[in-house]
């Protein structure tokens, strides 16, 4: 039989070890955090490469084995030149008609749908109803139909998703001298308008400052650049007044980005801004702040967590804003392309690790007033929201989706560092006047965080079985989408005022309707 002495040694045993797991406690003050900024309604949004639609050799997914970069395949066409053609892999076009596809993008709306990459700096526009050539035309690399554009425009109608794209800028698009026509460009602006439908946002070239692999003319420089921009300003502000310009897209600096065994020529996004001049509407830069194992490098899942490696966005943030700030003042600040690396991502980016980048980086980004970022992929690589075939959600899509339900459009300052082990980002409750949505991720895989609430709120606990884990529970159960698209409630767990204990690996969104945040309101 135990003592009540007994008793009383064994709950300061347990409180004991409680304190010893616990690394810190923070107080919250949800009713006073102070406002940043804000965020466009579609900061969240997604990317569809070119290829995807056209179909073409995309990045190779790795095999279930696979210690290094893959190999195989012949060189075709239809990828980026003076890469090596063990990287790609055909897919056939993919089916925007598909039911399941569209009721797990529809989830995510409002968004910005991206249908660029550097594909589509090559691809010719088949403007006729009549089949399209079984080759492309002289100087482009692949062919987008009618009936290809038009399942992007009606996808994007279906799953509340404005239409962002690029310009093909590759040789079958220049005249003698070399200069950019907008003949193509035109054609693609006329058939979206035909399908009662604007472009809402356009960059003139996918990442120009590796214009190599872009399908730009050899020797192409920055005043090369500065022309066809200028041409394709004017051409957009005739034709298509409405739609946002970005630029100039560049992407690869700021952070030191490992090329593995890649040896690219690459301009500075400086040198083309002071050629080309304050010409866009917005700055857009791209981000990958690795490139993957399949190009040679690659991100370790014991890195996915460290703070220098979440940090990584925000020094490529700082490097882009001080661009835009010295040649774009004013102009609001958009991430058009990012994921967890370049190259189509490592394995980790479909696994719960990369889930904690993915949700860092939005946080901070939204902290820093970038107002959009646009994930890639949809459903394509290794770095896809959900899987290519199945269209099965991974980690990512389930966070993206909590965040899309819970974090409006207002940020506040939680008023403790983000830096750490806890990391905390705070918005306006979506839908709510007065509350408050926060984010804490708990980046320690071996001690809890403390968290004192003041009033009651809902608790979303995203974990794992482990950090590799392609599968993720809320709350402790596990999430998955039916057979066709159908998801889950995704109740919150409601909790009382005190202390909150985050588990060690975990991400918690928490919700705090009753906060009476006057920012909020």
């Amino acid at each position: 039989m135990r003592t009540p002495r007994y008793q009383s040694f064994l709950s300061l045993a347990f409180l004991f070890i409680i304190a010893l797991s616990l690394r810190a406690q923070t107080d919250l003050s949800p009713a006073t955090m102070p406002t940043l900024g804000t965020v466009s309604p579609r900061f969240l949004s997604f990317n569809v490469e070119m290829v995807e639609v056209t179909g073409g050799r995309f990045w190779k997914p790795y095999p279930s084995s696979a210690q290094g970069p893959v190999t195989a395949a012949a060189t075709q066409q239809d990828q980026p030149p003076g890469l090596p053609a063990d990287l790609f892999e055909y897919r056939p076009p993919i089916d925007l008609n598909n039911s399941r596809l569209r009721r797990l993008a529809a989830a995510l709306a409002p968004s910005y749908m991206r249908v660029s990459g550097t594909w589509a700096n090559s691809t010719y526009f088949h403007d006729k109803d009549a089949p399209a050539p079984q080759q492309p035309p002289s100087g482009f690399a692949s062919v987008l139909t009618r009936a290809e554009w038009r399942s992007v425009v009606e996808f994007s109608r279906a799953v509340q998703a404005k239409l962002v794209t690029s310009a093909a800028v590759s040789a079958g698009t220049r005249d003698a001298n070399g200069l950019w026509m907008p003949d193509q460009a035109r054609a693609l602006l006329d058939y979206t308008r035909h399908l009662h439908t604007q472009i809402a946002a356009m960059e003139f070239m996918n990442e120009p400052n590796f214009a190599g692999i872009g399908g730009a003319p050899p020797h192409y420089g920055p005043e090369d650049y500065a022309k066809d921009v200028r041409l394709f300003r004017a051409f957009l502000r005739r034709e298509s007044p409405e739609t946002i310009f970005l630029g100039p897209s560049g992407t690869g600096e700021g952070v030191p980005l490992t090329q593995g065994n890649l040896s690219l020529k690459m301009l500075r996004t400086e040198d083309l801004m002071k050629a080309s001049g304050p010409v866009y509407d917005a700055f857009s830069y791209h981000f990958y702040g690795a490139v993957s194992r399949r190009c040679g490098a690659g991100v370790p899942l014991s890195q996915a967590l460290s703070a220098e490696w979440l940090d990584r966005t925000n020094t490529a943030e700082a490097f882009y804003q001080q661009l835009q700030q010295t040649y774009l003042p004013g102009k609001p600040l958009w991430l058009t392309e990012t994921a967890e690396a370049a190259c189509g991502g490592d394995p980790i980016a479909g696994q719960f690790a990369d889930t904690f980048r993915f949700l860092n980086q939005l946080g901070a980004l939204a902290r820093k007033g970038v107002q959009v970022v646009m994930h890639n992929t949809l459903a394509a690589s290794d770095y896809g929201l959900l899987t290519e075939n199945t269209f099965t959600p991974k980690p990512n899509y389930w966070a993206a989706l909590l965040w899309k339900r819970t974090m409006g459009t207002v940020v506040l300052d939680p008023g403790t560092s983000s830096q750490g082990s806890l990391r905390l980002y705070a918005h306006c409750l979506k839908d709510r006047s007065g509350g408050v949505a926060l984010l804490a991720l708990n980046t320690s895989t071996s001690q809890q965080q403390g968290l004192r609430i003041p009033i009651p709120a809902k608790r979303y606990t995203l974990t794992a079985p482990a950090l590799d884990s392609t599968e993720v529970w809320l709350n402790g159960a596990p999430l998955h989408a039916s057979p066709d698209g159908s998801l889950p409630a995704l109740d919150g767990r409601p909790i009382s005022a005190g202390v909150l204990l985050l588990p060690p690996a975990s991400i918690t969104f928490l919700t705090l309707p009753s906060a009476a945040n006057q920012g909020c309101r």
